[in-house]
């Protein structure tokens, strides 16, 4: 008995939340012009700045291993997988759970965009520009590389100085990431105000 009491609260609670997913859904386009496209093109400006910091991390590691060949080769995936990340993880951390109601915390929007920021948009280019780079100087022998052995000293020492000269970029995406959450949740309040109304409670 207490097993089906159990599943028809669990299943309310699966219709209650599919519910205001699509009511939130549906009242999407009443929300001003700024909102919606803060919403839609938002991600895309933060994942383009991830794909300018690829660039960049490409560029300083390309400049400590001594590498000048294949140039547009190692730039291109550099520009396109951090930008296609960076998007990808805000929509499925910030963006999509803000219009399921599934969030109804601003601080952690905030945190969830900062973080989406310094990870997606500033560690991880800096990670894939790690090993492509030491591919390159190994195929070109541009670079006198380690044994085996010493290879995680040898990464760490030349990340190093990459890391330092990104630490702007890395709290410029920070702040954005930030920023974009802060926005985000504030089109989710007047969101959920045109769904539910002024005196409703936001969906828990």
């Amino acid at each position: 008995m207490s097993e089906n009491a159990e599943q028809k609260s669990a299943s309310g609670t699966a219709l209650t939340r599919t519910v205001i997913a699509e009511m939130l859904k549906s009242n999407f386009e009443k929300l001003p012009d700024i909102d919606q496209k803060l919403f839609i093109y938002g991600p895309l400006y933060l994942g383009g700045n991830a794909g300018l910091a690829g660039l960049i991390s490409n560029s300083l590691y390309r400049r400590t291993l001594n590498i000048t060949a294949a140039r547009f080769a190692s730039n291109l995936p550099m520009a396109v997988l951090p930008f296609l990340t960076t998007y990808a993880l805000y929509n499925a951390m910030v963006s999509n759970p803000l219009l399921s109601g599934d969030i109804n915390c601003p601080s952690c929007t905030l945190m969830r965009g900062a973080l989406v920021g310094v990870v997606g948009g500033g560690l991880y280019p800096i990670l894939l520009a790690l090993p492509m780079n030491i591919g390159l100087a190994s195929r070109y022998s541009t670079a006198l590389l380690p044994e085996k052995g010493n290879m995680l000293r040898f990464c760490m020492d030349i990340s190093r100085p990459v890391v330092n000269k990104m630490r702007a970029v890395l709290l410029l995406q920070a702040f954005f990431g930030t920023y974009l959450g802060s926005r985000h949740f504030g089109s989710y309040t007047k969101l959920a105000q045109i769904t539910f109304g002024q005196n409703e409670q936001l969906p828990d």
